[in-house]
Parts: structure tokens; sequence; C-alpha cells
């Protein structure tokens, strides 16, 4: 078996596991060695695979590496390929090449990217000349927010007054024209508002913020139920 056939297997078998397997039971059913699955396991993290666990205790697929076979209609491809486009020309660099990717994908399912009956998109995203595309914090910040680890900021608020702050970022919220990072504010002791383009990052922190991202959005969400607001009081000084 070729190191790639086994890569697809092994991630099959993980899939099929609801509870964590360890290195020594996936070389047995794979006929390879521990040090081999070892191997396997890092290649396939960093192809993005979310391949959770540790050696001596076992490992399991996460969710979000594979969808289940879904049937599209014509016009729901046409929304998806509508909303990556307007992604590829927003996104920051990486959003856009996840945007591109997963388009390729969507066109493969569908048959080699070509439309029924050669027909044209009936949809497409045209971004205004007064669009911003966005800037290289975004993607450090959604990072961090996917880790959920602690970031140190410096923040100009709407007349140009720095503050220095620790946050726990949980959501960027797309406008038009800016994005709005929802965060926890140490300093406030409360949930803030920041204009992304006005955030300089000084360091992600290697520490994890408290409780579950899940829990700190339910909170965020119950308190700010209107999100139109959000760009006002993101024009403001969160104080």
């Amino acid at each position: 078996m070729s190191r790639t056939s086994r890569l697809f297997e092994l991630i099959g078998v993980l899939r099929a596991r609801r509870l964590p397997v360890t290195a020594l039971e996936l070389s047995a059913e794979l006929g390879v060695s521990p040090r081999s699955i070892y191997r396997d396991i890092e290649t396939l993290r960093a192809l993005g695979a979310p391949v959770e666990g540790q050696a001596g205790v076992g490992y399991r697929l996460g969710a979000g590496f594979f969808l289940p076979q879904l049937a599209f209609t014509q016009e729901e491809l046409d929304v998806l390929a509508l909303g990556l486009g307007w992604v590829r020309q927003r996104g920051d660099p990486d959003l856009v090449r996840s945007g591109e990717s997963a388009l390729a994908k969507i066109d493969g399912a569908r048959g080699g990217g070509a439309m029924p009956d050669g027909a044209s998109p009936a949809l497409l995203a045209a971004a205004s000349l007064s669009r911003r595309a966005d800037a290289e914090q975004v993607a450090v910040l959604r990072h961090a927010i996917r880790r959920q680890r602690k970031v140190a900021i410096a923040y100009r608020d709407a007349e140009g007054k720095p503050t220095e702050r620790v946050i726990w970022p949980i959501a960027i919220v797309y406008f038009d024209e800016v994005r709005v990072l929802a965060a926890w504010c140490e300093r406030r002791s409360g949930f803030r508002h920041f204009r992304v383009d006005r955030v300089e990052v000084r360091a992600v922190l290697e520490e994890r913020y408290p409780g579950r991202r899940h829990a700190l959005f339910t909170r965020w969400r119950e308190q700010d139920r209107d999100w139109r607001s959000l760009l006002t009081i993101s024009d403001a000084s969160p104080a």
C-alpha cells in the first residue's frame, strides 16, 4: 500500500471511530508500525485534518474535515459560488486561497466545473470601488479565535487615542466597508467591539482564555442582539 493510499485509509478508520483509537490499534489495522502512524498523523494535521489526541491517549477525527454527501440544486450552487466570489474579492490572502479551494471542490463535484447545458453563472460578485480588502491582522485574529487564544493589542479610537489591551477575540463581523472584532476586554471586564483597521496586534498569547468560545459567543449574542449597532459602537471609543 502506498503512503497516499494509507493516509486515505487512516482517515477512513478515524472517521468510523467515535472514541479515540491508539496508534498501536491503528498500526495493527493498517499493517504498519506505530512509528509510521505517528508520522501519518502529523502529515494529516499539516494538511489541515482536525486530528485530535496524542500519543498514549489515542486519536480521533474532529468535525470539519469532510461534509457528508449532499445534493445541491443549481440555485444553491449559484448562492455558494456568489458567497465565495465575495470572499475572493474582499478576504485576506488566507481566506482567498480557502475560497478558491472550496470553489474548485464545488466545481469538481458538479462535473469538472461545467454548468448544465453550457449555461453561465446566474450570480456574480463585484466589489465596489470603495470596498476594503481585509488587512493582514484579520487572518491573525481569525486564527486566534479558532485557537481560543488571548491577544495583546494596541487600539486607536475614532479620535486617534491609543490604548493597550488584552482581549479574548470571539468573532469578526463583516460590514460592507469595515470589519468589527467582538471580544471580551480584560481592561474593562466586559464585551467590547473594535474596528479591525484600528487594531494593531502586539502578540497572540499562548494562554487560552477560560471556558469555551461557544459559551462566550452565546453570552455576547444575548447582550448584543442588534448587530447593526456594532458599526455605531465601533466608531466610538470602546473605553
